[in-house]
Parts: C-alpha cells; structure tokens; sequence
C-alpha cells in the first residue's frame, strides 16, 4: 500500500508530505484547491509521461517520492521484477518490504526515475506501478479497461488460474512438436543441403582423427625440434661446465670444484667438529651437481635434429589450425563436440519420416488434450461470467446507472491449425480457447460496446466501482484511488458510495477525492486541501483531521452550512456512518470512536 508521498515543487505544490493509512483515505476541500494534483503526483510517480507544465513556476525541478509497503500478493508480482532488475532492498527479518520509487521532472523537460534509489527506465517503473495502484477518474490508470487484463481477472474471479497453468504446459509441450515438424518439413532442397553439408563435416572431421589436446603437444614438440641445434650447444656447454674433460684452459670444471671444497671442509671438521654441517652440505651440493650433469647427458643423447618430422608436425598443425577456423571452434575438443551434434542431427534427417510420423502423432494427441482441458475451463468461465455480471448490474443499480447493462463476452475463433472441440478446430492460446472482454451499455438503447469506450469522467469511475466491488478477491491491486467518483450524484446516492467504498477497504486501500459529505462521513482518515497565499505566492496545503471537531466543521462546510444547525447535521451524519461502519466492521479496518 501507499505508505507515504512526498511532493515538492509540483504545480501549485510547494512541499508535500502525506503520510496514508489502511483503508478508506478521503481528500476533501474547495473546487480549485488542488484536490485533482494529488492523484497527478501519484499517477507521475507510477511512470505517467512527464509534463513539464507541472513544474512549479519559477523552480527548476519537480521531485515526487512515494513509499510504498507490500503485500505478499504484491511481492509474488513485484519481487521477480525487482530481482530482474537488480533493485531489491529488503531484509529477510519478518516484515513487509518497502519499495521507494522517485520521479524527478525538470524545468527544461528532462525527466528521471528511481527505485530503491537506483536510477531506471520509465518503463520499469510502469510495470512495477501497475501491481501498486489503480487510479480511476477522469484520467485514470485503468487496468479495468484494458482488454488483455479481464481474462485475468475472470480467471481469479472463477478460480481457474491452477486450471489454467496446467493447460499452458501443455500448449508448452505442443510448441516444442511443431517447432520440431517445421524443421523437419522445411523446403527439401534446404534440408539435402543441410544434410550434404553435415556429412562432408563430419567426414572431414572423422578424417582428421583428432586427438584431445593433441595440438598443445605437437606446439611443444616442434619448439623442440625447430631448435635442436641451440638445444644441443646449449645442453654440451651446461655439461662441460659441470663435469666436462674440455673446460677452457685455466678453468675446472665445476663438481671437481666442489669435490675439492668437499675434501677441505673435511679437513677442517677434523679440527673443528662445529663445520660438520657446512661439510655435509658441500657433500650433498657435490652429489647433486653430478646428478644434475648426468641428467643434462641425457637429456643431450635426446637431442636430434630431425626436417622430415619437423615437417609432418607443421603439415598437422595447420590442419587442425583450418579445421578451427573452418567451424570456428577454439579447441579441438570443441569441433569434436560439433561432429557429435552434426551426427545427431544427421541422423534426425535420415530418419525425419518416422520421426514425423512420431510427431504428429504427438501433435494430434496434445490438440485433443488442449481442447478438451480448453473446454473445461471455457464452462467454468461462462458460469462464472453470468454470475460477475449479475453482480455488476446490481452494484451499478446502487450507483444510480439502474439502467445499465454489463456482459463478460466470451468468444471463440475458428483456426484450422487449432485444437480440438468437438467437431471444430478452435484457435487457442496457453489461456485457453476463448477471448474475454468487459462490455457494457450506459444508457437504455445503447448496444454493449468495449467498456474503454462506454463511460468517461465520474460515469467511468462508477463503473469500475461497482467492478471493483464484485472483483474484490481477484483484483490484486492493493491501492484503488478514486477521483470524482461522486460526479453526477447526489447525497443518498452518496452514501451508497461511502458505504461501498468503504467496503472495498476491507481488502484493498482507498484513496478517494470527493466533494460529497456523505461519502467523506466514511473516511478512516481525512484530509482537507486548502489554499494559502504566502509572500505573494499561491500553495496548497493538505492537513489531515485528526481531531473530531475538525472533521465535523469540515463535513458541515460541505454540506455548505457552517453554523449550529450544519455542525449538528455533519455530526449526525458521520454519526450514521460510523454506525455503519461497526454493524459492519472487518477486523482489519480500522474504525473510529463514536462521536457522542
């Protein structure tokens, strides 16, 4: 829900902060005060298109903040976007997470967003605001009346989503097995080419019987060779040096050095017993010099110089060299991997007619299942459809639309690559076979048409009340903010909206803005708007009615009487509606104290 809002700069708005409750939250107050801009903040920081009109005149920027706590319905949604985005923020200690979302919108038209305090696309902030909040009113964010949403909603509303689920697997699987046929149908010439390019692939693979690793060694072995004659020099020097008849003149050779160092430190320890160490350790450094020059010996005897193989060594190289070029593979155990895949799939083309033969048996088999489980669910929805719209009759007959007709029209669409229905071939998706769509007439003689192109202003704003109402549990939109729903109404019909309001907050938050009493006499928590001139600038300010006897002056101002007689009525008023409230409390809501 809507925690809090922070406003600042924002039209006549010169700073902000609200701070909303669990539900019904009622902003009231005089026509031109600024009731409206609180509903465009809110639909600014929900990813509405930036406009730079709204910046307050004379300030560079626009800043809108709101923090919002979440339900587990709307961690299940919201989370997964977050994750996806690298923008969660929350601990795992118990409690609902918090989620910031920020909207920055300057003088010069540049505009940007935050959540969690990181900076994103205004589209994410659109996909993340559609599980927060619905807004209707003359400029709503209406998820109601879009198309796509109400199969969703009628599902949840049936209690078809499990139902549904399991048919989109299916239609999963089917997708797979067409894909398949469509490779292995595709035009004859592409697939012989195919498979003529497979073979001479994997035979020219097969005929370089490559060996894993094999190149290292061959890179190593030509070093090897290709330097034998410096390997050589090089080695007989080491070997001289250590141990060699053929030291230059004037020189020893290094172990007869070390041996006569040997034979002095024995002398000396025969003296000094103290340099028994230092004798050991001319010993054993003379026993590995020898070591060391008879392993350089024959290392020596290894040593050849050899054109022929050096040769064959660069002949093999470059083939395998052309061979990772060719299929663009780094190592050798890569294009042993691709002659694997080329065989498995050779061999699928080979054997592609009893393959199919395979596949579209499977083909029609899944057709047949999704039809019947489409079927099922189609029942399921049509009684459900009738019993929603028997329901939204009844509660646009309380709004005084007593006249108007709703239906959920459900549709299905001949395909001849459809699945099977009886004795048709149905188009279907993994929702199943049919299209849904909210239509209804406003007005006695009016056809049914799209509900997006039936109502506008207040009249839209019952209808998607009297659909909320009916739609409670499925709607998984946690903030419902109404804005001139009281249009074209009167107080009796009044106090069926506060009734009903307030009844939807019961599952959902409610944020309304009214000009009624007696919608306002429902209020958990009252806000009054107000305008003030300060050093020749015009601000709004919203300040919330804590105290009773604020509220009480505020409902007597509209029913426009503020003496004794219009502070006894607005008491009586939210005297009744305070009854109402706990006749019929859920312990979730909260409720006010009598005021008597």
């Amino acid at each position: 829900m809507l925690e809090e809002i922070r406003v600042r700069n924002f039209a006549i708005i010169d700073h902000l902060e609200l701070t909303f409750g669990n539900g019904l939250n009622v902003i009231t107050g005089e026509t031109g005060a600024g009731k409206s801009i609180i509903i465009d903040a809110v639909q600014m920081l929900l990813g509405a298109k930036a406009d730079v009109s709204m910046v307050r005149a004379g300030e560079d920027k626009a800043i809108i903040e709101g923090v919002f706590r979440l339900d587990d319905t709307a961690q299940g949604a919201i989370l997964p976007i977050l994750e996806r985005e690298n923008l969660s923020d929350h601990a795992d200690d118990g409690a609902q997470p918090v989620l910031t979302i920020s909207r920055e919108v300057r003088a010069n038209g540049r505009s940007s967003a935050r959540v969690n305090g990181v900076s994103v696309n205004l589209d994410v902030v659109s996909e993340i605001g559609a599980f927060l909040v619905d807004v209707h009113g003359q400029s709503a964010h209406l998820s109601l009346l879009k198309p796509s949403a109400h199969i969703d909603l009628l599902d949840r509303y049936a209690e078809l989503m499990d139902a549904r689920a399991a048919l989109s697997v299916v239609v999963g699987r089917l997708g797979d097995v067409r894909r398949e046929i469509q490779r292995l149908t595709a035009d004859d010439a592409t697939i012989k080419r195919r498979a003529d390019r497979l073979r001479t692939d994997i035979e020219e693979i097969d005929a370089a019987e490559l060996v894993p690793g094999e190149d290292e060694t061959l890179k190593a072995e030509r070093s090897r060779l290709a330097n034998s004659e410096t390997l050589a020099r090089l080695t007989g020097e080491v070997v001289t040096l250590l141990y060699g008849d053929d030291v230059p003149q004037g020189q020893t050779a290094a172990l007869d050095q070390l041996v006569q160092v040997a034979a002095l430190l024995h002398k000396l320890n025969n003296i000094d017993p103290a340099l028994v160490d230092d004798y050991d350790l001319a010993e054993a450094a003379a026993a590995q010099v020898e070591e060391l020059a008879l392993s350089m010996r024959r290392y020596a005897d290894t040593v050849e110089f050899n054109p022929e193989r050096l040769n064959e060594m660069e002949e093999r190289l470059e083939l395998i060299n052309s061979l990772k070029r060719r299929f663009g593979s780094p190592t050798i155990e890569a294009i042993l991997a691709y002659a694997d895949r080329s065989r498995e799939e050779l061999e699928g083309i080979e054997n592609s007619e009893e393959r199919l033969q395979v596949l579209r048996t499977q083909e029609q088999s899944q057709l047949k299942h999704i039809g019947e489980l489409g079927e099922r669910i189609s029942r399921a929805r049509i009684v459900a459809a009738k019993r929603l719209s028997e329901g939204v009759v009844v509660e646009l007959g309380d709004l005084r639309m007593a006249r108007a007709q709703f239906e959920v029209r459900i549709e299905q669409r001949d395909d001849p690559d459809g699945c099977f229905v009886g004795t048709r071939r149905v188009a279907f998706n993994a929702f199943g076979i049919d299209t849904v769509e909210f239509q209804m007439s406003a007005n006695p003689g009016e056809p049914l048409r799209p509900l997006a192109k039936v109502a506008s202003g207040g009249e839209a704003a019952r209808i998607m009340l009297a659909l909320k109402r009916v739609l409670t549990q499925a709607d998984q939109t946690e903030t419902l903010i109404f804005d001139e729903i009281d249009q074209g109404i009167g107080g009796r019909v009044g106090t069926v909206v506060g009734e009903k309001l307030w009844g939807l907050s019961g599952d959902h938050q409610v944020l309304v803005v009214t000009h009624l009493a007696q919608l306002a006499g429902f209020a958990d928590k009252h806000f009054r708007v107000q305008k003030q001139v300060s050093s020749g600038r015009t601000q709004t300010q919203i300040v919330p009615l804590t105290a009773d006897a604020d509220q009480v002056a505020e409902i007597a101002a509209m029913l426009g009487t503020v003496n004794e007689s219009g502070l006894q009525s607005a008491r009586e008023l939210l005297g009744e509606a305070r009854q109402y409230k706990t006749a019929h409390a859920n312990p979730e809501t909260p409720t006010q104290s009598p005021l008597f």
